[in-house]
């Protein structure tokens, strides 16, 4: 395992981090894992107040005795290069009481059985009006103020799923010394946000570059081919952590067993994992810029959302580029998945289903590459709505 520091707050936390949203099955399944993580190196652990019960059983895994474990064992030890600690990072939403928010640091204390948390993050700011609660004199920051001159709290960043304009106005709040935030070989958005986040010296935590990032755990064949001779997964983790902004990517292990494809991408990990791309890494990944370029042709979005606002409120970046994956490298669950949550998932995936559109046509003047985004929009319904009787959404 690597270990980087997090940005201001001088942590060192290992490259990957263990994130507990699913590790919900049972609080033996929850304590087993965090045993394996840190068998593994990960040094790192975060979990939030709407995981479920997640926060107790964090809580009981550390009180197991593994916060004062430095080495597993002398074979763990040869893959190390610093000494280990625990790390506990939990989060909190954002809201407008201060008063809700100091009761909800002290109930998140109470579950994980500490007197401090190492960091706690503003989870979900993903909205204005969020951002609004954090910068409000008497808003939720006044508790977490509180809570850091009394050492309850060590370190304070935020989480969030917003727009970019949203998350580079965070940042500059300069309240925060870390962000979590997509990222990813597919998802390149947010790079912007990296950039400022590393300019002000903040740690750097990308969400679920995994399954959010592309259900890489179960790549189409397409997709196979393309990234050979690395597993689509591999090349995403090559990508992100060649980047020495990027500090650590969450591992969201619902069990042992799915720690087990991390154990063997290590040992290439613990060679390369901070080193520049290779020759044969950017040559993969250049190949799968090209071929999705020669598929979609005329049609593929490049992302630049020039298309917003929608008066129909139709996320038409996000709705192109999933069908920017579903037809350049045949990614149709992963489609299906993050499509369905459209309507279904507040602020945590904005937008309405692209059957919405209207043809009012106020986006056509705008998209510099004349796409005709209305018939785009119609196709990528059919294409992604899924059968009739499934699931709206579940994630």
């Amino acid at each position: 395992m690597d270990y980087r520091r997090f940005g201001k707050t001088n942590l060192l936390y290992s490259v990957f981090s263990l994130g507990t949203m699913r590790c919900l099955a049972s609080e033996a399944i929850a304590v087993e894992t965090i045993h394996q993580a840190i068998a593994l190196g990960i040094t790192h652990v975060e979990t939030a107040t709407g995981y479920g019960k997640s926060e107790e059983f964090v809580g009981v895994a550390r009180r197991s005795g593994l916060a004062d474990s430095k080495v597993a064992d002398g074979e763990a030890a040869d893959h190390l290069r610093e000494p280990r600690s625990l790390y506990l990072t939990t989060k909190i939403p954002p809201t407008p009481d201060a008063d809700a928010m100091e009761r909800s640091i002290d109930q998140s204390l109470q579950r994980l059985g500490v007197d401090a948390l190492d960091s706690l993050g503003i989870h979900g700011l993903n909205t204005w009006e969020h951002l609004a609660w954090v910068t409000a004199n008497d808003g939720c920051m006044r508790a977490v103020d509180r809570a850091i001159a009394d050492g309850r709290v060590r370190h304070v960043g935020f989480s969030t799923h917003g727009f970019l304009e949203l998350i580079l106005a965070a940042i500059d709040t300069d309240l925060f010394e870390f962000v979590n935030l997509h990222y990813s070989l597919f998802f390149g958005r947010n790079e912007p946000a990296i950039a400022r986040a590393s300019a002000k010296d903040m740690g750097i935590f990308i969400i679920s570059p995994a399954d959010k990032a592309g259900m890489l755990h179960t790549p189409p064949q397409t997709l196979i081919d393309l990234c050979q001779p690395y597993s689509p997964l591999q090349l995403n983790y090559r990508f992100l952590l060649s980047d020495p902004r990027i500090t650590t990517l969450s591992v969201g292990a619902a069990n042992p067993q799915e720690l087990h494809e991390l154990e063997a991408l290590l040992t290439v990990f613990c060679n390369a994992g901070g080193q520049a791309l290779t020759p044969e890494e950017s040559g993969a990944i250049e190949r799968l810029k090209t071929h999705q370029a020669n598929v979609l042709q005329s049609d593929l979005c490049r992302q630049c959302y020039a298309c917003l606002p929608c008066p129909e409120e139709i996320h038409i970046p996000e709705v192109l580029r999933l069908r920017n994956l579903a037809v350049g490298y045949q990614m149709q669950a992963f489609g299906e998945y993050r499509y369905r949550m459209f309507e279904n998932a507040g602020h945590w995936f904005p937008g309405t289903k692209a059957n919405r559109c209207s043809d009012c046509g106020d986006c056509l003047p705008r998209c510099p590459h004349a796409l005709d985004i209305p018939a785009l929009l119609r196709d990528t319904h059919e294409r992604l709505k899924g059968s009739a009787g499934r699931r709206l959404w579940q994630d």
